[in-house]
């Protein structure tokens, strides 16, 4: 038995769809894209991740009648003061372009000694669109940018997204490592553990989780 049988991700972006289905597939949970519902995407107002994930969170719940899960997340430099964070997406023009932001970010930060980035995801499911207790889990990955950019794996600022601790950028590790490590996978665990706190209270056996997760 779960929960929340059925969930909407408050996104059209794929390689997202990908990575929460392969945290919520082991709780019963099938995760269905607002796309294939016909929803349309959520205007992001606000100044904070948290607060546009509620946002994209009750505007799906709304339309779909659904539980609606939604995430903000972003790329955020020291030496700019966080920026591009919640405005990552649409760095460099309306058009999203992966290659635009990243060059564009790479300009802003050529002439700063300081390179330290870091990743933040801001998570909010809801139960409906009026949900008073919304579930939220945040989580951070820091990191390094690198002008020169590595690897295939990753989307977004993955490849200039360098690692120390791993000598490979996040569109070079794989996706198992980036699910134990990275902003979202960290997001992710945060609300795995509420989820199973919510298990608990409804007499409901926790599931087995994903090989790669490590509850901590």
């Amino acid at each position: 038995m779960s929960l929340f049988p059925e969930i909407v991700l408050a996104s059209n972006n794929a390689g997202k769809i990908k990575e929460f289905a392969a945290f919520f597939t082991p709780y019963g949970m099938s995760i269905i894209s607002q796309k294939t519902l016909d929803i349309p995407e959520c205007d992001e107002p606000h100044s904070t991740f948290i607060e546009n994930a509620l946002a994209k969170a009750r505007h799906a719940a709304k339309h779909s009648g659904k539980p609606a899960l939604a995430d903000d997340s972003g790329i955020c430099a020291d030496a700019l003061g966080g920026k591009p964070g919640i405005h990552s997406a649409r760095f460099a023009g309306e058009q999203k372009s992966d290659k635009d932001n990243n060059a564009k970010l790479s300009e802003m930060l050529q002439p700063f000694e300081n390179k330290k980035v870091y990743y933040a995801c801001s998570l909010v499911l809801v139960r409906h669109e009026f949900d008073p207790m919304p579930i939220i889990a945040e989580g951070v990955w820091e990191g390094v940018w690198t002008h020169n950019p590595r690897g295939e794996n990753g989307f977004g600022y993955d490849p200039h997204f360098y690692i120390p601790e791993y000598r490979q950028t996040a569109a070079e590790i794989s996706g198992s490592l980036k699910n134990r490590i990275s902003h979202r996978g960290l997001a992710l665990i945060e609300l795995m553990k509420k989820l199973d706190d919510l298990y608990l209270r409804a007499g409901l056996a926790i599931p087995e989780i994903p090989h790669f997760v490590e509850k901590k």
